[in-house]
């Protein structure tokens, strides 16, 4: 798929931009103002990446600043969302537990070459990934901490320690963070063609060579979501990752 850049792209996505507002009005689902501002900040962080890109991915070391930048962005977004910015070194931690483990197998292998246009492109869909997983996962297991606050006191009661009447909470839940990229893995082909493989192909490389590069992406994004999400559940059970309503309750 090709886009002009003309008249009709911008057409385009005032329509669709339209449509979304419409239907959240219709909706009610009270995201019209937010669907607008992340529609203008989209079209103008991309047109000023598209430029620090270009520069960035000429070097290894332009590479890699650029995804520290793009990991602090993802940091800073999470923790937002999930309502935990002031515990943002220990969500720092477990997006990494998911990030390093990835990027490192990936270019250690030698599937992809070592370069500043590799770690910036992958990069940015691994940290992407995890920044989904932490905010999808965290404000599951907050409200589920929320609604279910006598089994954590029954778990208590019976004499478990903190951390395990966590557990008993927030364990039967914790992987629902996981099911879109299980599911888009699973059905890969046959439902969609994600990004990676129509970067691909666009880049004038092979269908085998698309294909190659989607599947490298997909197990990868579930290698450090697992490995984010068990990170981020262990620090939760521990009170080093908890929204400031539910401090009191779960670690006073």
């Amino acid at each position: 798929m090709t886009v002009d850049l003309g008249p009709g792209l911008v057409l385009a996505l005032v329509l669709l931009l339209a449509l979304a507002v419409a239907a959240s009005l219709v909706g009610r689902l009270g995201i019209a103002r937010e669907q607008v501002v992340a529609a203008v900040r989209a079209v103008a962080q991309l047109a000023a990446v598209s430029l620090v890109v270009a520069a960035a991915v000429q070097t290894l070391v332009g590479g890699i600043a650029f995804a520290a930048l793009m990991f602090t962005i993802a940091v800073w977004t999470t923790t937002g969302r999930v309502g935990v910015r002031d515990c943002w070194p220990f969500t720092a931690l477990a997006l990494l537990a998911g990030v390093l483990p990835v990027l490192g197998l990936v270019l250690v292998s030698g599937a992809t070459p070592v370069n500043g246009t590799t770690v910036v492109a992958l990069g940015g869909i691994v940290i992407g990934n995890m920044m989904t997983a932490h905010t999808l996962t965290g404000r599951r297991l907050f409200a589920e901490l929320r609604d279910q606050r006598g089994i954590y006191e029954a778990g208590l009661a019976l004499g478990l320690q903190r951390h395990e009447a966590i557990g008993e909470v927030i364990d039967p839940v914790t992987a629902e963070g996981l099911v879109p990229n299980l599911d888009q893995t699973k059905t890969v082909g046959l439902v969609t063609l994600p990004g990676a493989f129509i970067g691909v192909l666009l880049g004038g490389g092979s269908p085998l060579q698309a294909g190659a590069a989607q599947v490298l992406v997909l197990v990868a994004i579930m290698a450090g979501q697992a490995c984010t999400v068990t990170t981020l559940t262990w620090l939760i059970a521990r009170g080093r990752v908890v929204p400031a309503d539910l401090r009191s309750t779960l670690h006073p």
